[in-house]
């Protein structure tokens, strides 16, 4: 079952939208125990960037609908993955409204972010998710993604690094 929402590509006026959407997915993964990211960790200079260098986009229930999720489309990442081929785009920031969402909602994101990739002319689809966070690791799993690697040496925002797991699924 595919959740109906409607997409649009973000710009700096959505950067209050984005902090508050990720502040929410930071604080349901705290109570939840998968925590990815911690409150705090991204305001609106990093999304701010990420506009301006990446591909942003927001998910709405229906046209003029809540706000109900976001992700960003990358076409290249060294950080995580080294020099590539262009053969993949790479899925970041997958957010969900816990509050306005409707069940299925990040399947449907991953789905969007495929077919843009798809279009896009590459036919991977990439991700990393840090490799301590088992419960998001299955879920990408059950999304049709499997792990390729492992990575220990991306640099996080706060200088710190993490082992990050890698994922990808052919398109």
């Amino acid at each position: 079952m595919t959740t109906q929402v409607t997409f649009r590509q973000a710009d700096e006026r959505d950067l209050d939208l984005l902090v508050g959407l990720y502040e929410g997915a930071a604080r349901w993964m705290a109570r939840s125990g998968s925590v990815q990211w911690r409150p705090g960790g991204r305001g609106a200079e990093y999304f701010r960037g990420r506009i301006s260098e990446r591909e942003v986009w927001l998910a709405y229930a229906a046209e003029g609908g809540p706000l109900v999720g976001s992700y960003e489309l990358w076409w290249d990442d060294e950080p995580a993955w080294g020099p590539q081929p262009p053969v993949a785009g790479y899925v970041h920031g997958l957010m969900i409204d816990r509050d306005t969402a409707p069940a299925g909602t990040g399947a449907t994101l991953l789905a969007d972010a495929e077919a843009r990739i798809t279009a896009g002319g590459r036919g991977l689809a990439r991700l990393d998710c840090l490799a301590r966070v088992e419960r998001l690791r299955s879920y990408y799993e059950k999304a049709g993604y499997r792990v390729v690697g492992e990575n220990t040496g991306k640099p996080q925002p706060d200088g710190s690094h993490n082992r990050f797991t890698l994922m990808e699924k052919s398109l």
